[in-house]
């Protein structure tokens, strides 16, 4: 039986964790056609939930994500403060992970998958307008913080593991993230330079570089370099070093860049000729410099990602079901708990995921 309402975390607008409310009351939509219905087992933390809470996205903020991350901005264009640059419909249920079970299907959907387990595709190819174009769960629709989730068939993928809901949570914004930066760039049996490795999507980044063969140099503050290690790295650097003075010039093939900020240039300067850089992210300042003639003269190729191949997914599911990663979690919280787990986030004290946990539903 499909309730009424549920509990959700509602974002009611741009700004602090203020404008996180938990309610017990939130209506559940029943499913439309080529939809499914997901009753929640879990869902993860990641910074996308926090960048879009605060508009960092939009063109007006030019600093780093923890700077607003816990009481907003004070000034933020909600009219682009979205991944799309787009106004965001409020109130959203945020929430780019989704792990549970899928409990009803719209009109055009085989009966058959409910019951199976499933994750969602966080990043959505949206085929009927431009090139490049996706939607984000948790941002252009409502997302996995929650009892229940409403999403696309097509984009809600079957999971044969033996993985806790926990342990599945953890992985489908960050290691798509990751293994498309990793497939963009081609990243072979090479030397590759992750940065922000102790995060969910470095470390992520790190387990599938290694996969691939790559020798990965991880850049993390000097307190993690163990943990670094242990997920995979072969060499792990401290974030705030010179990295000259430690790599050396043209020494890197490939760089996997979450973090950009006053740091940047220098990724330049290690890179090699004809070396190629991969960027998702940019907790530590969006606005950085470049020399153009480094860029054109050094032969390299720069990568955007966000949008997402189908294959890229289905790959981070074939993953997991073969067993060629694992999950990192670090620590797990209640729905409610919501801002706590926020603020751990942004004070980055742990390695890996941090993931939410929904009440339990009741008979």
């Amino acid at each position: 039986m499909i309730p009424e309402t549920m509990s959700a975390v509602l974002l009611t607008g741009h700004g602090g964790l203020d404008k996180l409310e938990y309610s017990d009351d939130v209506p559940v939509r029943l499913p439309k056609s080529g939809e499914v219905l997901i009753q929640i087992g879990a869902a993860g933390v990641n910074n996308t939930d926090i960048n879009t809470r605060i508009g960092w996205y939009s063109k007006a903020i030019v600093s780093d994500t923890n700077i607003g991350g816990a009481e907003g901005f004070q000034k933020v264009d909600e009219e682009d403060a979205t991944w799309t640059g787009e106004a965001m419909s409020l109130p959203r249920i945020q929430g780019a992970d989704i792990c549970g079970e899928i409990i009803a299907t719209g009109n055009g959907v085989d009966k058959s998958r409910v019951g199976e387990r499933v994750l969602v595709q966080t990043m959505q190819p949206q085929e009927n307008l431009l090139p490049f174009t996706c939607a984000t769960v948790g941002s252009e629709f409502d997302g996995g913080f929650a009892q229940y989730a409403i999403s696309a068939s097509k984009h809600t993928y079957k999971v044969n593991s033996n993985w806790s809901d926990v342990d599945l949570a953890s992985i489908p914004c960050a290691y798509s993230t990751a293994e498309n930066m990793l497939h963009r760039a081609s990243v072979g049996a090479e030397r590759v330079l992750i940065t922000g490795a102790s995060g969910g999507v470095g470390s992520a980044a790190i387990q599938l570089a290694k996969r691939r063969g790559a020798t990965v140099i991880a850049l993390a503050s000097s307190s993690k370099f163990n943990e670094v290690l242990s997920i995979g790295a072969d060499k792990v650097i401290d974030r705030n070093s010179d990295l000259l003075a430690e790599l050396g010039e043209d020494s890197i093939d490939v760089i996997v860049d979450l973090v950009a900020g006053a740091q940047w240039p220098t990724f330049l300067k290690v890179l090699c000729r004809g070396g190629r850089y991969a960027v998702a992210g940019a907790i530590a300042g969006p606005i950085v410099e470049l020399d153009i003639r480094t860029l054109y003269l050094k032969d390299l190729t720069f990568f955007g990602c966000t949008y997402q191949e189908p294959q890229i997914f289905q790959n981070v599911i074939s993953y997991i079901e073969s067993g060629e990663i694992k999950p990192l979690v670090a620590k797990t919280y209640a729905l409610k708990d919501i801002k706590i787990a926020q603020q751990d986030f942004l004070a980055k004290k742990y390695t890996g995921k941090l993931v939410l946990i929904p009440p339990s539903v009741k008979p």
